[in-house]
């Protein structure tokens, strides 16, 4: 089938309104090509044009992958794609830019967002496609990209492997995971660390999963990740604006209301904005056992980046330091590399220091036991015969 009348197909089917259905393919090709047309010529087009109007496109297979993380696209034939272990080219290509930015255009409508000449950028959650989690789209147009229409998606699969899995595969080891538990069952409030991917949320989850069944967990996310094995979980989710800019539900509303909700664990997905005003206040008004995530390069720059999150709020640098040491007891530390993959690298806690709060080590995956182990002992009392005292 020639590729003009791939294109004369698409330019009906769009300009008719109707649902790409198989019906209206194989009507629009044979109204199309003016004559008979083979079976084989219908069944391609069908073929195209549904992966085109359909989910997302010649990428559906990559991210109905059960090990894809991450899908790049920064040309017709440039498609990368990470499983976790670094980038690979994936053998999947577009036929022409245009075929990108229609794609990266459909998406963004999906989403409910604009991408167009005066909006030449988005970044959206969409919702699930095929087999895969909630998905993070960001794409920009060219000119702006200038080598092209580049399109980001990020899978979030839900969080849903417990301590004993983790465990099992290699996150950390036994007398370790004895610790995780003993934060949990002290009530211990505390932040997982780590960069993009590293497994933070994954931790988390498993962590909640051994919560006691008694109490009562309510997570606030910007999408819907943390799935804990608790028979009690409250998700909160945001909601973006709309396509006019009306309706956004942002995370500091939804940790209000989530106080109003008598939880006995309030969680925040991850920390990237203001809201960490709100979560500190929460913690400090007898909240405790809290948690959540926060982009961090270590523990020990936890502080700085808290500082910079609450001067987005308006909180100052001397009233962030005395919520966060009044609030936060425990810092976890994760990292993927290509040696260990996703794993628990360092935990921390903090410590006063004058008017500022610092972060001490207390166990490193390469030092071990340092300087704040006998602090965390003291934290864990009787749940923590696995710290050296």
């Amino acid at each position: 089938m020639s590729t003009d009348l791939v294109e004369r197909v698409r330019s009906r089917l769009i300009s008719s309104g109707t649902a790409v259905t198989s019906a209206a393919v194989a009507t629009a090709v044979r109204e199309e090509a003016g004559g008979l047309v083979g079976d084989a010529d219908v069944l391609t087009a069908l073929r195209m044009l549904q992966q085109e109007f359909l989910g997302a496109g010649v990428l559906e297979p990559l991210l109905r992958d059960p090990g894809v993380t991450d899908v790049l696209v920064t040309g017709p034939e440039e498609v990368w794609v990470d499983h976790g272990d670094g980038l690979r080219h994936a053998q999947v290509t577009f036929t022409d830019e245009d075929a990108v930015r229609r794609l990266a255009q459909r998406l963004a409508l999906t989403a409910g967002r604009r991408l167009d000449d005066a909006h030449p950028w988005v970044d959206a959650w969409l919702p699930q496609i095929g087999a895969s989690g909630a998905v993070r789209l960001h794409a920009i147009l060219s000119p702006v990209a200038a080598g092209g229409t580049c399109i980001s998606l990020r899978v979030l699969r839900p969080a849903v492997h417990d301590l004993h899995t983790l465990e099992r595969v290699g996150t950390f080891d036994a007398p370790t995971a004895a610790v995780l538990r003993s934060i949990i069952t002290a009530r211990l409030a505390f932040l997982i660390t780590g960069g993009t991917g590293a497994g933070k949320t994954t931790l988390l989850a498993g962590m909640l999963g051994e919560t006691a069944p008694s109490e009562r967990i309510v997570c606030v996310e910007e999408a819907g990740e943390l799935h804990p094995e608790h028979p009690h979980v409250v998700r909160l989710v945001t909601r973006p604006p709309n396509i006019e800019g009306a309706g956004e539900i942002r995370i500091q509303d939804l940790v209000r209301q989530a106080l109003r909700m008598r939880p006995d664990r309030l969680v925040v997905g991850e920390v990237r904005g203001s809201e960490v005003c709100e979560l500190l206040a929460a913690l400090n008004t007898g909240h405790d056992g809290g948690s959540g995530t926060v982009h961090a390069n270590s523990p020990s720059e936890v502080p700085a980046r808290m500082e910079a999150l609450a001067a987005l709020g308006g909180l100052g640098r001397a009233a962030l330091h005395s919520q966060l040491a009044a609030a936060i007891q425990v810092v976890l530390h994760v990292r993927r590399s290509a040696v260990r993959s996703r794993h628990l690298a360092g935990i921390g806690v903090l410590r006063r220091d004058g008017d500022r709060v610092r972060v001490l080590p207390a166990w490193d995956d390469d030092a071990g036991w340092g300087p704040g182990a006998e602090q965390l002992a003291e934290l864990l009392g009787a749940e923590g015969g696995v710290v050296p005292c």
